[in-house]
């Protein structure tokens, strides 16, 4: 065969594989809540994840790890904002306390994970995994609570709904995903 024909056939069954993978992210995140969301985050990772459904938690937990990151940044800058009310000062620094509390619960969950895969008793670490995304979620919920009813500023309301609501779909779809583990 020559190396033209190889190159063409390595990558039609590249693109096989692929599309494979991302049948198989698509239905996983058909048994969310998020499905639009998950597929969205997850299927760039399609060569990562293959069809293994470890892989395909560790991703999601890693996705939504890095944007809990990306939100607690953001809610920090907030902080720095000029002529912030003491409420507005109260909630930012609670969310920014919140969201850094989910970042751990997920870095507890991702290490569950671990401890999970290959494991000869896997109820307790399922146990420990649920928990710690419930946990991270729960975060996620209570900040955006905290908002309702407060008088803040526009911008600080709709950058940190935005970025929070958006980890709680996430978090919330990584626990929809921990269950094709059982």
């Amino acid at each position: 065969m020559s190396t033209s024909m190889q190159t063409i056939s390595a990558a039609t069954t590249d693109k096989g594989r692929i599309t494979t993978y991302k049948k198989f992210i698509k239905s996983a995140c058909n048994s969310t809540t998020y499905p639009k969301i998950c597929y969205k985050a997850l299927s760039p990772n399609a060569p990562a994840i293959e069809t293994d459904p470890y892989k395909l938690c560790n991703v999601a937990l890693s996705v939504a790890l890095n944007a809990t990151y990306k939100a607690s940044s953001t809610i920090v800058s907030l902080s720095e904002m000029k002529g912030l009310s003491s409420s507005e000062k109260q909630i930012i620094g609670l969310c920014a306390e919140l969201t850094d509390y989910a970042i751990g619960d997920l870095k507890k969950s991702l290490k569950a994970l671990a401890n999970l895969q290959g494991s000869e008793y896997k109820a307790p670490e399922m146990s420990d995994l649920k928990t710690w995304v419930s946990g991270a979620l729960t975060f996620d919920y209570t900040c955006t609570d905290e908002l309702e009813g407060q008088k803040v500023r526009k911008v600080v309301n709709n950058t940190i709904n935005k970025r929070v609501l958006y980890l709680a779909k996430l978090t919330s779809n990584c626990l929809a995903l921990s269950k094709l583990l059982d």
